[in-house]
């Protein structure tokens, strides 16, 4: 089912189209599989919403700890050290995420805000170039795209 969904989303066009795709992706990505876990990734996303960025982390880490392979708990959990500042600790939780589900569009797209206001350009420019293959007509993707590249420059070759 997730297969298919990507297969139409680099397919989509229309906004509705496209949003109502990437809904069904996180339907399926927000499910841990397991009543305790589901519990424990919904108290996570309610601290989040209420900036309890401790609590959040501290129950993202018990799923990442408990089903290390659940990608979203490794995406949530640098959502939360993002919004914290602790960009670093962001960057390293989102790898985990992309090891375990290299399409994770917003991973893709934390990682190359991310690392775009830690100044690296080129490596923003990485994340958004796969985020344009899952899904090229991504709404302001070939705009974020255009400016990396025109301040890289030369660079670019």
């Amino acid at each position: 089912m997730l297969d298919d969904l990507f297969a139409r989303l680099r397919d989509a066009t229309a906004p509705a189209e496209m949003e109502a795709l990437q809904d069904g992706i996180w339907q399926i990505w927000l499910s841990a599989g397991h009543p305790l876990l589901d519990k424990r990734l919904e108290t996570g996303i309610r601290a989040l919403s209420a900036d309890d960025y401790g609590l959040a982390i501290r129950e993202f880490t018990f799923l990442i700890e408990t089903a290390p392979d659940y990608a979203e708990g490794w995406n949530k959990r640098a959502t939360a050290y993002y919004l914290r500042g602790e960009y670093k600790a962001a960057l390293r939780d989102v790898r985990e995420t992309l090891r375990r589900e290299p399409r994770h569009f917003g991973a893709l797209s934390g990682q190359a805000t991310i690392l775009r206001m830690l100044g690296d350009a080129r490596g923003a420019l990485r994340p958004l170039l796969r985020l344009e293959q899952l899904c090229p007509a991504w709404p302001g993707l070939q705009l974020q795209l255009r400016s990396l590249r025109n301040g890289l420059g030369e660079d670019l070759g």
